[in-house]
């Protein structure tokens, strides 16, 4: 493989807007590099340290035995292997889970729970052994606590807007971390703006994780609800859920969980969990696009008003009023996502059949491997704990180059080595703002992914990082 500074920019199929007329380098703002304070706690550091070891990987990894399930994964960009390390954002999907659309589609593409013909049967029924799916997957006392929904944002409104309004009155308190994804903010800014209610945000400690305690702190007779991450998209952090569950529920308030980056990487139980509502989303876990699900104790489902109003939802509709179905046709009003909702369950078909603890037990070895890996790398800074026998870290790393804008990092490893990671804010500008900053680059991995691939991009690095830093 060429480097980047061997290629020069004559090679670049077009060059970064952000390296024209540079400026000298600063906090990222705009178009700006970055600079760093001193690492505050344990983790990241600037200066370099020695390779991970690969020599304990065995022969066939997980990432090397799932890899041709997943067709998008082999190809080149200007004779550069594809490295897909964008999992935060969206995972990829294995040829059963395409040929479950395709299949529904094709053979019996029908609506749901309203014809008596052949195809409608065998749409309801497909659709419906969806639901019961994604129950046993997160261990659901019944398969009508699971809410078909767009995605996990859908979810989280729904909640917000049919439980929260409902509920939730003037001096009221909503307990959120600063960690939090906009789609678990923005949605009870609504609601705090319509009832009065009053957002209340938990800190990070010193190793850049929520502070628990803090949170514990925060809890009173006012708390109405806390709505908090499983694994944060940007720290690759874990939050105790069951722990601020017990806290929560001495004050009578609820827990709402977003776990669309732990549902597709290890196991959940939400019974164990206790929380009263938890979203996730299709597209992380292998599945399409335009389905997730909400899980919600049922008692409570069937407290809640409709979130949208039309076919399927109803009992029975007069003239001037309407009575509901319960839950879950209650929150599925209109035509669902079908096809999309019968391979989520292929998905869920797929990950079972390779388990989801020998999945987290490998994407732990993987995360490491990337972490321990970043810090050889000089002038990486990398968000978050570090990872250890006792504290769970996601296969997941955000970080930033000293003096380097994280949109020329992602655009140059894209570029020159065919490295796709992210860069920007992550949906999660009150974190970065914490954190002193208001962008980084994000490297987020899944089972199919392996470690010479980790070689591979922090070789592109080192090379992207060597060009970068030869313009001033």
């Amino acid at each position: 493989m060429a480097t980047a500074a061997a290629a020069g920019v004559a090679s670049l199929r077009y060059f970064p807007s952000s390296l024209r007329n540079r400026v000298c380098p600063g906090t990222i703002s705009g178009g700006g590099a970055v600079t760093f304070s001193p690492r505050r706690g344990r983790g990241a550091s600037a200066a370099a340290v020695a390779a991970p070891s690969r020599e304990a990987e065995p022969a066939s990894s997980l990432g090397d035995l799932t890899r041709v399930d997943f067709p998008i994964l082999d190809q080149e960009f200007d004779g550069n292997k594809l490295v897909y390390f964008d999992n935060g954002a969206t995972s990829q999907k294995p040829s059963h889970v395409m040929k479950a659309l395709d299949d529904y589609y094709r053979f019996y593409n029908s609506n749901v729970h309203r014809g008596i013909h052949a195809l409608s049967a065998k749409a309801t029924g497909a659709y419906e052994a969806a639901r019961i799916k994604v129950a046993n997957f997160v261990n659901a006392a019944d398969s009508r606590e699971i809410i078909f929904t767009r995605n996990a944002t859908e979810a989280i409104n729904l909640v917000a807007y049919s439980w929260g309004l409902s509920n939730l009155k003037q001096g009221d308190e909503i307990v959120l971390t600063v960690a939090e994804h906009h789609s678990a903010i923005v949605p009870w800014q609504f609601v705090s703006q319509k009832t009065g209610a009053v957002l209340k945000y938990v800190g990070l400690t010193k190793e850049e994780v929520p502070d628990i305690e803090q949170l514990k702190g925060l809890l009173s007779n006012k708390t109405k609800i806390v709505v908090v991450h499983h694994v944060s998209n940007v720290l690759g952090s874990m939050l105790p859920i069951e722990e601020i569950v017990a806290c929560s529920n001495r004050v009578g308030a609820k827990v709402l969980v977003d776990a669309c980056q732990s549902v597709p990487h290890m196991p959940v139980d939400v019974q164990k969990l206790g929380a009263d509502f938890l979203v996730a989303s299709s597209h992380k876990m292998c599945g399409p696009t335009g389905v997730g699900f909400l899980h919600g104790k049922f008692e409570i489902l069937s407290s809640m008003e409709p979130f949208l109003g039309g076919g399927e939802m109803i009992a029975d509709v007069f003239e001037d009023k309407s009575t509901y179905a319960e839950p879950p046709s209650r929150f599925e009003a209109g035509t669902p996502a079908i096809g999309e909702a019968i391979a989520l369950g292929a998905a869920i078909d797929y990950l079972s059949n390779f388990g989801m603890h020998r999945i987290h037990e490998y994407e732990k070895e993987l995360g490491a491997y990337l972490y321990e890996s970043l810090l050889s790398v000089p002038k990486v800074r990398v968000y978050g704990p570090a990872p250890s026998q006792s504290d769970h870290r996601a296969p997941l790393c955000s970080f930033n180059v000293q003096n380097v804008h994280p949109t020329d990092i992602a655009e140059i490893l894209d570029l020159q080595h065919g490295v796709a990671i992210r860069s920007g804010h992550h949906c999660a500008q009150i974190l970065h703002r914490t954190l002193g900053i208001t962008a980084s680059a994000r490297a987020s991995l899944h089972f199919y992914n392996t470690k010479e691939e980790v070689d591979v991009f922090i070789h592109g690095l080192k090379d992207t990082i060597d060009f970068l830093t030869s313009q001033h």
